[in-house]
């Protein structure tokens, strides 16, 4: 308990500031920890623990600290592994580790190479909140450690968050950012949502993340069910979905090859340095093209360190923002900033066309020119302005495609095809109709030995798609005002992409909430291309 005091101490002293100042602080000074016990390599068996959960969780067995603390804020093991979350044998371990290492090991490879960037950083945030820092290889199951990875089922981030359990810890999704995209922000989310479900299955680590996959809910029906409290015991049971059975298995897997890969076959790996950075504070809404001129890196460069921010500046109206720069340039950045006047930080205005706006009045509002606002936003034809369209306005001279080219997101999406059962549709036929088999369509949906369909019912008729960068799509030329009435299961997301325009205008055009559920026979009002 003492190390662990003095560990604390150490890190609510420099915790405000990046862990690489840190490095600069610490470097200097002599740490003593005792040197850790022998690390146990595998724990044959898993045994839940019903004890009582502390609020802060204490890692038994080995320290979670190298000697000296500095060694390990340097990250001197390329994939830190510290046996300090039980490990278990079973048939779906050994599979999956067979798979790692042979069938899938190119792309296994390639998570390890980006771990060794990340999983530092997460490690510190572990430390922090006390929970085991080998969890920090759960985003790999996630996320293949992708901090822009956006999900079918909408989960972002490299913790794959839906956005409303997101906002439970105060990650904010809106037009100008995503925090589920940043990885300290979502690591600390991770982290507190690991250690409520730790708490709410007693002190067991294994249904912890069985339930960070399924939800606590589920496994508690499955637990009911099955009258065991053993994970391996819940996988021979039907309440947990197959995706489930193996979330567990594949990180523990994963951690088998993180303790020694040169056993499985890796030693070719190309790892990842370090992520390392400095933050610097923005007292108002700042363009970045701004901030990486100071640092003497790119645009791309910048909002690579900064992967939350969808667009060209920091949030207007978030006052003191805290942006990321390269590490050693946070002095220099400071300095300038001081030195740049408050109306010289941002360069252009974001505006969303409302009823009667036309281009000769926004330049009267905002002193700029109208051939400006044509020529940065690529219009093509001035008197076919749609509501709600975003346009960007210059506010001076000099202007980039940097803002324009923003208004495309970044995330790395997996779509999957659907498909909405119609009355008469057999499961032979819908297999048919999409070129896949029956046994793929039970397998992709759950659906068993079951033939039973329900018309309006929604099936998943494709295999998980490759990631590809989406881009939101913008409409040229004219456009025409139409009615539009919704049919049983459709969705926003089904009815833009039929008319090729965005969710969101779709939900300001007719003012519904993000949480609205749209009814059959609802009308909605649509700004469709006039061709």
């Amino acid at each position: 308990m003492k190390k662990w005091f003095a560990y604390l101490l150490l890190f609510f002293c420099f915790g405000c500031q990046p862990s690489t100042q840190m490095l600069g602080n610490l470097s200097n000074k002599q740490v003593t920890v005792e040197k850790p016990q022998e690390v146990v390599a595998v724990v044959p068996v898993h045994v839940p623990n019903p004890a009582p959960v502390s609020e802060k969780y204490e890692l038994s067995g080995p320290d979670f600290l190298p000697e000296p603390i500095t060694d390990y804020l340097q990250v001197n093991t390329p994939l830190p592994y510290f046996g300090d979350f039980p490990l278990a044998t079973h048939p779906r371990v050994d599979k999956l580790i067979q798979r790692y290492s042979g069938a899938n090991k190119r792309t296994f490879a390639h998570w390890l190479e980006r771990a060794s960037r990340y999983v530092p950083k997460i490690q510190l945030v572990f430390a922090d909140e006390g929970i085991p820092l080998d969890l920090a290889y759960l985003a790999m199951i996630e996320s293949g450690f992708n901090v822009r990875a956006y999900s079918w089922a909408h989960a972002a981030g490299p913790w794959q968050f839906i956005e409303s359990t997101g906002q439970l810890y105060g990650l904010q999704n809106d037009w100008w950012q995503d925090g589920r995209l940043d990885l300290e922000k979502s690591t600390r989310a991770a982290a507190k949502h690991l250690k409520y479900l730790y708490k709410r299955f007693d002190g067991d680590w294994f249904l912890a993340v069985a339930a960070y996959n399924a939800g606590g809910g589920k496994v508690r029906r499955s637990i009911k069910k099955s009258g065991s409290r053993d994970f391996w015991v819940l996988t021979e049971g039907a309440v947990l979905r197959e995706e489930t059975k193996n979330y567990l298995p594949k990180l523990l897997a994963a951690l088998y090859i993180v303790k020694d890969p040169y056993a499985y076959g890796f030693t070719d790996l190309k790892l990842s340095p370090p992520l390392e950075y400095e933050t610097v504070t923005l007292e108002t809404s700042t363009d970045l093209e701004i901030i990486a001129e100071f640092c003497g890196i790119t645009y791309a460069e910048l909002k690579e360190l900064n992967p939350e921010l969808k667009r060209w500046c920091t949030p207007p109206g978030v006052k003191n923002y805290q942006l990321r720069v390269p590490f050693g340039s946070a002095t220099q950045v400071r300095s300038a900033y001081a030195q740049l006047p408050e109306d010289q930080r941002a360069s252009y205005h974001r505006h969303q066309i409302k009823s009667g706006d036309t281009l000769q009045v926004l330049a009267r509002k905002y002193h700029i020119r109208v051939d400006d606002i044509i020529a940065l936003n690529n219009i093509s034809n001035p008197r076919a302005l749609q509501i709600g369209q975003n346009l960007i306005l210059p506010l001076k001279q000099g202007y980039t495609d940097l803002p324009k080219n923003s208004l495309q997101d970044s995330y790395v999406r997996s779509r999957r095809k659907i498909y909405k059962v119609r009355k008469g549709d057999s499961l032979w036929s819908i297999a048919q109709k999409n070129n896949v088999t029956q046994k793929e369509l039970r397998i992709w949906n759950k659906l068993g030995w079951s033939n039973l369909l329900r018309p309006g019912q929604i099936l998943v008729v494709s295999k998980s798609g490759a990631r590809t960068v989406a881009k939101t799509q913008t409409q040229q030329g004219p456009s025409r005002k139409m009615i539009y009435h919704v049919v049983p299961g459709d969705t926003l997301w089904d009815i833009g992409r039929q008319f090729n325009i965005a969710t969101e205008q779709i939900l300001r055009w007719n003012e519904l909430s993000q949480e609205h559920i749209l009814r059959p026979g609802q009308k909605l009002t649509l700004m469709v291309s006039a061709s």
